[in-house]
């Protein structure tokens, strides 16, 4: 992918890991990564739409999963879809720690940080 994309995807993001929220100033020491939502070993693409910024500790958790096991209900579930998924339906801040709300939200969560 060229740096325009990546560029775009950044400003996108408003430079923020569209996983858990880290924005890239929180991370002096790591660059946030471009990554596949869904990973060319799954047939993803470097299109806009399949890209998202994530910091490196949730990129590197998902690799290129694209479901893990709910750990409420010990069942598959999906992984969050940046594109296709709106984060606060999933997601939730309580004090530091984030939380799932949904079973996509806690497998996220378990598989990516």
């Amino acid at each position: 992918m060229n740096a325009a994309t990546r560029v775009r995807v950044r400003e996108r993001a408003g430079h923020r890991c569209e996983y858990c929220q880290l924005h890239q100033d929180d991370s002096p020491l790591a660059a946030l990564h471009v990554e596949h939502i869904t990973p060319k070993i799954h047939g993803g693409t470097d299109v806009f739409d399949n890209l998202a910024l994530a910091c490196i500790d949730c990129n590197l958790h998902k690799g290129p999963n694209l479901t893990g096991i709910d750990p409420r209900t010990k069942r598959l579930a999906k992984l969050f879809h940046p594109r296709l998924q709106r984060w606060d339906e999933h997601f939730e801040w309580r004090g530091l720690y984030l939380a799932g709300k949904t079973a996509i939200g806690r497998t996220t969560i378990r598989s990516s940080i």
